[in-house]
């Protein structure tokens, strides 16, 4: 059975003869969420019955009026002075019994199968998000209105990306000569390859906004973006050529090349002393 599901709508009257709601829990990943995707799923759900078509009945056979309640669906017992009205234990409030119940499904109308739902995740849904799929719950007794599907949305973590809104976040780790001299580097978007100028200076931590390249907002209010905070690494070895440079380097450097660290012993030199 298949259906195109929407999003979570108001409570369904009731009705004593209706199917029941089911919930189905979903994974799917962060791109799936951002742009959006067509799912298939495959639940075991109590079917309409194929022989009786969901009447209950035999072929050819009828329904009669119960003899226990005369067709009231409703039994009445006296307890002392009180006078209690109940549901029919012989029809369950119908009114009405078969005649000849059905063989296969023994007069409930309804079977055990495999259902096979079609589902569109719209772009932009978000963890914990309900979808309901209409009619893809449970048939109901005796021909009675099928229930509905209540789908819940989880997205998997990503081994990149965070996502806050509709905007995501990455960590990017880049060399110190870069963070020192500037330059062009390669950026990670959920559509590919994505590029940035990194300033001479960038300290680490620095966030850099890419606009647009974020989650696209569920409502249609445009999209978010995605901020990369860039992460200065520090070689962890050196071999002896590349310490003598660098010991060079340190040598010609002064207070006017790290005002952050200057900044912070002039404020912190009481703890010094």
């Amino acid at each position: 059975m298949d259906s195109v599901a929407e999003f979570f709508g108001g409570d369904q009257a009731e009705d004593r003869r209706r199917g029941s709601d089911l919930r189905y829990d979903m994974q799917i990943k962060l791109e799936e969420a951002a742009f959006g995707a067509g799912k298939e799923i495959e639940i075991a759900k109590l079917d309409t019955c194929e022989k009786c078509r969901g009447s209950g009945a035999e072929p050819g056979s009828r329904t009669i009026t119960c003899s226990t309640c005369g067709g009231r669906g409703q039994v009445i017992s006296s307890r002392g002075f009180f006078h209690v009205s109940q549901t029919c234990p012989r029809c369950r409030g119908a009114g009405e019994v078969i005649e000849k119940p059905c063989q296969k499904c023994h007069g409930e109308g309804r079977l055990e199968k495999l259902s096979r739902v079609k589902l569109k995740i719209p772009a932009g849904i978000r963890e914990g998000s309900r979808l309901r799929s209409l009619g893809n719950g449970e048939a109901g007794t005796r021909g009675g209105p099928p229930g509905d599907l209540y789908v819940v949305i989880h997205v998997r973590e990503h081994k990149i990306f965070q996502r806050e809104g509709d905007d995501l976040y990455c960590d990017v780790p880049i060399p110190f000569s870069v963070a020192a001299l500037g330059g062009d580097i390669d950026v990670p978007t959920l559509e590919g390859k994505g590029h940035l100028k990194v300033s001479t200076g960038t300290q680490s931590g620095q966030m850099f906004k890419l606009r647009g390249k974020g989650i696209t907002n569920v409502n249609g209010r445009g999209r978010g973006d995605l901020f990369a905070r860039l992460i200065v690494e520090v070689p962890s070895r050196l071999n002896a050529q590349q310490r003598r440079k660098l010991e060079e380097f340190a040598a010609l450097c002064g207070d006017e090349n790290t005002p952050l660290r200057k900044s912070f012993f002039e404020r912190a030199k009481e703890f010094f002393t």
